[in-house]
């Protein structure tokens, strides 16, 4: 038994989570290295070959690592568990007229839960992933997470959801470094071939990145249901045609269909009548937002009217803003109006570089 501890590490075959497995053992925990499986594109009615996390290539890769490196390697197959929640979610969101996030889901809901479940079977203390982001313990006792130091890799906004008992158990190694290091040390463990491999950035149930053909296979008569619904401008005039409202997000401006000799851009989906709003660059323009199913991390609460950085997507560099306390949740006031808030999507809620939570955007305080 090592005197660092055992830990159970989550292995995709990717280059961060095999780096993340070798360098704990390194340290000299024990690694136990498990690859879940979530999903299967053989029963999927995909044509594409299966990419990312999910693929037969990448579970061997993971196997391969532990087996060189003499830690023992599970398959965890959690894919109805994953369909359950995360898919059902996932069409659920756009029939609603909103925009998901199913990485935050999986994240909230799935992965982590199955992880320490495992762990819990195994004797692990802990379980480890290869995500870009710190945890940190504040002296009120809470765990919380920071931005990684490569902010061009951070993935902390995708983790809010994560509850106190797994924070208080997850180990995050890769925050610490660049991607640039990671990639070095892939290398150095003798990993050349994994040191380039490309990473995949698709939802790993929509490996075309084809979500409206999802859809459509999903939901028996979808398109016959949706097609012929109106494009209204913001005064409710009727300006032509679309194919059906979840086929269209927030701040779309391409393949939209419609010439009205001016860039025009979604701003607002209404599911009851069918109707997607289109309007000029600034009408995506948004000063308030209402947030719910919050997660509170470094605090158990919030002051009304604290002061907070407001990311409102993965690639979002965040609007300054106050949170003030909302019956389902927070009203988030932005200092400048931000662009294309999406409803379904997340708010993450940071001080400095420190993660104080996050829940699900619900609907703009103006517009749709």
């Amino acid at each position: 038994m090592s005197r660092k501890g055992k830990v159970l590490v989550a292995m995709s075959g990717g280059i961060d989570s095999t780096v993340t497995a070798l360098m704990l053992n390194q340290e000299g925990y024990e690694v136990v290295g498990i690859t879940m499986k979530t999903w299967d594109y053989a029963t999927s009615g995909t044509s594409k070959k299966e990419t990312g996390c999910c693929n037969l290539e990448s579970f061997n890769d993971a196997r391969m690592a532990a087996v060189q490196h003499g830690f023992p390697h599970f398959v965890l197959d959690i894919r109805e568990e994953f369909g359950d929640f995360v898919i059902d979610n996932f069409v659920e969101e756009y029939l609603a007229g909103r925009t998901p996030n199913p990485c935050v889901m999986c994240n909230t809901h799935i992965k982590w839960r199955a992880l320490l479940k495992r762990a819990d079977a195994l004797d692990c203390e802990f379980i480890a992933t290869g995500h870009y982001g710190i945890i940190n313990q504040h002296t009120n006792g809470r765990y919380f997470i920071s931005k990684g130091v490569d902010e061009t890799k951070d993935q902390s906004y995708v983790l809010w959801g994560l509850q106190q008992d797994l924070l208080s158990r997850t180990m995050l190694p890769l925050g610490q470094y660049r991607k640039t290091e990671i990639r070095q040390m892939a290398h150095d463990f003798g990993y050349p071939e994994l040191a380039k491999k490309a990473e995949s950035y698709e939802i790993c149930f929509v490996p075309d990145n084809d979500y409206r053909g999802f859809l459509k296979k999903k939901v028996d008569g979808l398109e016959d249901r949706v097609m012929g619904g109106a494009f209204v401008d913001k005064h409710g005039k009727i300006l032509g045609k679309h194919k059906g409202y979840p086929f269209y997000t927030i701040g779309q401006r391409k393949g939209l269909d419609i010439a009205l000799g001016r860039p025009v851009f979604v701003t607002g989906i209404d599911p009851d009548t069918n109707t997607v709003v289109l309007g000029d660059e600034e009408d995506l323009n948004r000063s308030e937002t209402v947030v719910s199913r919050i997660n509170w991390i470094k605090y158990d609460g919030i002051t009304d009217g604290m002061e907070a950085t407001t990311k409102i997507r993965y690639k979002d560099k965040g609007s300054l803003s106050t949170l003030h306390h909302h019956e389902n949740g927070v009203t988030v006031k932005f200092f400048d109006d931000v662009k294309g808030i999406a409803p379904g999507q997340s708010a993450v809620f940071y001080e400095g570089n420190d993660v104080i939570g996050g829940g699900i955007i619900q609907r703009n305080i103006t517009g749709y």
